[in-house]
C-alpha cells in the first residue's frame, strides 16, 4: 500500500527539485526527507529517485508516480473542500500570494470584505508571478495574483482555475498641481519637454510605455529609470517628474498624484486569480476569491481623458 503522505513528499521534490528544496519547503530535515522517500521505493516495488553524492532526479518510474501523486492529492484536496462546503460558513485560513502593485491596492478592500467572517484568517504576501505559480501547484498557499501584457495567461494550466479579474491599462500620472491636472486637452506627442519616470527597459510596463510614445509621435528625453512602480509613484507624488503607469499602481498616491486617462485603447495587463481547481469550492477560497473580484472592480478609478 503507497502511503499518502510518502507521496505527497515525492510530488514535492518533482516540483521543486531537490531534496534539499523539499526538505525546506515542507518543514523537515534533508535525511527524514530522503529516508521517507526510500521507505516509499520499496512499498513501490521500484527504484524512484536516480540518486549520487550530490544529487538525486526522478527516474522514469518515479515521474510517473510523482504525476499520480499530483492527481491524487489534487482528488484529496477536493474532498475535503466538498465537506467543507457543506459548512457553509467559511473558516480557516486563506493565503495569497500577489505582485507588489497588487497587493497594495487590493489589501484594504479585500481585508474589509473577509473580516465579515471571525473564523477565517487571511495571510497575504508579495510574490513574482512565477514563484506565485510554483506555491500554488505545491499546495503552499491558495490564491496567486498575476498580471500578464501578452494576452496568453488564460489557457493551458492543468487543474488550476484562472479567474480573471480586471483590465490594468496604462495611465498618464502626473502631479496634483501640475498643468495636466485638469481636463485640459493634450497629446502624447506634446510632453516631451516633460521629466519623465520610468521602470528599468526590461520591464513589461516600460517596453508598453516605449510601443506607446512611439505609436503617438512622441520624443521625450531620455527618462529617469527606477525600480519599482511604487518608488516611480512616490516621486510623481513629489512632483519630479509624470509617468506612464498601470492605473493599479497609482492607487497608494491618490491623492497626491492626478490620472489622465489615455485615448483609444491603451496597452493594458490582464489581472488573474489562480486557484487550484480541486479547492475553487472551499468556502474560504470561493470568499477571497470573490472578495478580489470586488477589489479589482473598485479599481475602475475615474480618470480624467486626456482628450
Amino acid at each position: 500500500m503507497l502511503d499518502i503522505h510518502r507521496m505527497r513528499l515525492l510530488h514535492e521534490f518533482a516540483t521543486r527539485g531537490t531534496i534539499a528544496a523539499t526538505a525546506n519547503a515542507l518543514g523537515y530535515s534533508p535525511s527524514a526527507v530522503s529516508q521517507q522517500l526510500s521507505t516509499l521505493e520499496r512499498e513501490a516495488g521500484t527504484s524512484l529517485l536516480d540518486r549520487t553524492a550530490r544529487s538525486a532526479e526522478l527516474t522514469e518510474a518515479g515521474r510517473r508516480l510523482a504525476e499520480h501523486a499530483g492527481r491524487i492529492l489534487a482528488d484529496v484536496e477536493l474532498a475535503e473542500a466538498e465537506l467543507a462546503s457543506h459548512t457553509g460558513q467559511p473558516s480557516g485560513p486563506v493565503s495569497i500570494t500577489a505582485f507588489p502593485t497588487a497587493a497594495v491596492a487590493l489589501a484594504p478592500s479585500v481585508t474589509r470584505r473577509l473580516r465579515r467572517y471571525p473564523d477565517l484568517s487571511l495571510v497575504l504576501r508579495q510574490a513574482a508571478a512565477a514563484e506565485s505559480l510554483a506555491q500554488l501547484r505545491s499546495g503552499d498557499i491558495d490564491i496567486a495574483l498575476v498580471d500578464d501584457w501578452t494576452g496568453e495567461l488564460a489557457g493551458g494550466h492543468a487543474r488550476l482555475h484562472v479567474h480573471w479579474l480586471c483590465h490594468d491599462p496604462l495611465v498618464l500620472a502626473v502631479p496634483a498641481d501640475h498643468r495636466l491636472a485638469g481636463d485640459a486637452p493634450v497629446r502624447l506627442r506634446d510632453l516631451g519637454t516633460d521629466s519623465w519616470i520610468a521602470a528599468p527597459p526590461t520591464e513589461p510596463s516600460r517596453l508598453a510605455m516605449d510601443r506607446l510614445l512611439t505609436a503617438a509621435g512622441a520624443k521625450p528625453a531620455q527618462p529617469w529609470e527606477f525600480q519599482g512602480l511604487d518608488t516611480a509613484m512616490a516621486l510623481v507624488a513629489q512632483g519630479l517628474g509624470i509617468a506612464l503607469v498601470p492605473r493599479m499602481a497609482t492607487s497608494s498616491k491618490a491623492a497626491t498624484v492626478a490620472l489622465r486617462a489615455l485615448p483609444g485603447r491603451p496597452p493594458a495587463r490582464d489581472i488573474y486569480a489562480i486557484s487550484r481547481q480541486a479547492s475553487a469550492s472551499r468556502p474560504a477560497v470561493a470568499a477571497a476569491l470573490d472578495a478580489l473580484r470586488m477589489a479589482a472592480r473598485e479599481q475602475e478609478a475615474r480618470v480624467t481623458p486626456l482628450g
